[in-house]
């Protein structure tokens, strides 16, 4: 069932999806990482509210959102290892001496992948509301 707060979280997903392609265009890739599982997370908190009594918890565990509102089970192997490749993405974006290690990591390539599966993953789950 949509609600308020889910059609909250749905709308905060879709500009942190522009706002990653911004970050992208603009070559900060950083923040196209950080931005791809805001997008996620987001999502995931939409599900949650759609589908759960009580709200989403403060969390930015991507697993522990997807088993939460029981959208881990439904998962294919390869949609589970995306969340644990977005996990860090949220948390060392935040803290100085991960960023320039992070940075290093995140090509223009990746950023574009990282890009292209957390739409897909974001479609998946939106199907799912």
């Amino acid at each position: 069932m949509i609600t308020d707060k889910t059609q909250y979280w749905q709308e905060m997903a879709e500009y942190d999806l522009e706002t990653a392609e911004a970050m992208f265009q603009t070559r900060r890739w950083l923040y196209v990482g950080f931005m791809c599982h805001q997008v996620v997370e987001k999502t995931l908190k939409a599900y949650w509210c759609a589908t759960r009594p009580n709200d989403p918890p403060y969390i930015h565990n991507l697993k522990r959102l997807a088993e939460g509102c029981g959208l881990d089970s439904e998962m294919t192997e390869v949609q589970i290892d995306f969340l644990a490749e977005m996990m860090p993405l949220n948390i060392e974006v935040c803290y100085p001496s991960h960023k320039e290690q992070l940075a290093k990591a995140l090509s223009p390539e990746r950023c574009r992948e990282m890009i292209r599966k957390t739409k897909e993953m974001k479609l998946w789950i939106d199907n799912r509301l």
